[in-house]
């Protein structure tokens, strides 16, 4: 593979590589980009030596040496990559653009822009325009209404992943405003603030029959955050299915899909509107509503498509640092893959993510029979088909032609994404989803149930 608009390829981390010229240059481009350390630019794999020696390396440059901070904007991860040791570096939007290695300031020499595949010194014009478009209502930016804070909850997370808070971490944390004041990101996260996230249940499809109206809040987000996974977890009752090989308990929404679309509503709310994100349970679904609209440099297509532009960068990096976030951009696909385009409603205020509890019963009748040996109403001869035609890896052109299918967006809604939901088939490339390379193959879950169905024929 070589290198594109998003991909840079670095043979070795030196004293002499301008990393930072890069990173700023991904920050400022609209779709981010991925920096491999250990690939030649021939796109060859040579590796690297010492892993946790360039990973620390990478993160205190990129920490240093870049303004505005890029905390939370950024994730290094070692990969494997032709039997050897590999970095990548994800850096996504920023929303604070024009960045520019500190050193340099705002001119060509500190501000870079991707292009085409190097980074170019951004022109004085598009840094003084785009300095005068930084988004001024940043969490970060808001003082607090209460400056009487403290931070026992979280000093407790971070302990509990073996993380201890130094006596600066108010500043590294970036819970302070320029001028000393805590902020509205040490507001949401402190011991007592005002902040309350709402889990309501109906006993009917619409707002009218409210059964239960429960509040997480009142203290640090993360805490509010916890409390309201577990309350779905609760919630989320399961349901049996019996298949030919075996009995499935199969939650109400799927349990990935569910965490994703929680964490996403909570760290990417826009909580200037001071409205927090709201939960409600309907007998026919669960609907999530965040404050706030797409960043103004996302579209839509970008973002189904996987690029991250976080509203809130500090939460994400807390988030991130108590593992409650994997990594950037993760939870969008993982929700795509379960619930298709379709969960999403985008308004000018607002996003709302809908799952609704009919979401899994085309997986659940493709993979299943009843109890008496006849076959489910939905398709179960075309998923047997297709499956023994994946006893080979497949692109998803070929799948439609041997299947007969015109339609690719209703294909993956009814064959692709439940059987990956159920573990039957998998990516080829499961990082990059959307991949035109992207290949199919059975996993060991599918290879048995391709014994059985042979076994029955």
């Amino acid at each position: 593979m070589s290198e594109t608009n998003r991909i840079e390829y670095k043979r070795e981390l030196t004293s002499e590589l301008d990393i930072e010229k890069e990173v700023v240059a991904f920050l400022n481009y609209k779709e981010g980009g991925y920096i491999y350390i250990g690939i030649d630019k021939d796109g060859s794999t040579v590796g690297v030596n010492d892993v946790d020696d360039c990973m620390l390396r990478l993160k205190d440059r990129i920490k240093h040496n870049i303004s505005p901070s890029a905390m939370g904007l950024f994730d290094i991860a070692e990969e494997q990559k032709d039997g050897c040791s590999i970095i990548k570096v994800t850096v996504a939007s920023g929303i604070e653009k024009p960045y520019f290695k500190t050193k340099y300031g705002m001119t060509p020499r500190g501000a870079y822009i991707r292009v085409g595949t190097s980074a170019e010194p951004m022109p004085q014009e598009q840094i003084d325009r785009l300095f005068a478009m930084r988004t001024r209502n940043s969490i970060g930016r808001i003082v607090s209404n209460r400056q009487d804070l403290s931070f026992e909850q979280l000093r407790i997370y971070y302990d509990e992943r073996g993380k201890r808070l130094n006596d600066n971490f108010k500043r590294t944390l970036e819970l302070l405003t320029d001028d000393g004041k805590y902020n509205y990101v040490a507001y949401l996260l402190a011991d007592e603030n005002g902040n309350s996230i709402k889990v309501a249940k109906y006993s009917s499809l619409d707002r009218c029959d409210l059964v239960e109206n429960n509040e997480y809040g009142y203290c640090s987000l993360i805490k509010a955050t916890k409390s309201v996974l577990s309350k779905l977890d609760i919630e989320n009752k399961v349901a049996a299915t019996i298949t030919p090989m075996e009995r499935i308990e199969t939650p109400l929404w799927n349990k990935v899909a569910l965490r994703e679309a929680v964490i996403n509503a909570i760290v990417h709310n826009d909580y200037s509107f001071e409205v927090p994100p709201k939960f409600e349970i309907f007998p026919d679904r669960l609907e999530i509503t965040s404050a706030g609209r797409l960043p103004e440099s996302l579209t839509r297509e970008e973002f189904f498509n996987g690029i991250s532009i976080p509203r809130n960068k500090e939460l994400m990096r807390i988030y991130r640092d108590v593992e409650l976030v994997e990594s950037l951009g993760s939870g969008i696909p993982r929700i795509l893959r379960a619930y298709g385009e379709d969960c999403f409603k985008f308004t000018d205020n607002f996003i709302r993510i809908t799952l609704p509890i009919s979401a899994h019963e085309g997986t659940k009748s493709a993979l299943s029979r009843h109890q008496d040996g006849t076959k489910s109403v939905l398709d179960i001869e075309d998923i047997d088909k297709l499956l023994i035609f994946c006893e080979e890896v497949r692109t998803i052109a070929e799948m439609l032609s041997y299947m007969n299918y015109s339609d690719r967006t209703k294909f993956r809604k009814k064959y692709i994404y439940p059987l990956l939901d159920a573990e039957i088939i998998q990516m080829t490339i499961p990082n990059k989803p959307n991949s035109r390379n992207q290949k199919y193959q059975l996993t060991a879950k599918g290879l048995e149930l391709i014994e059985h169905l042979k076994g029955h024929n």
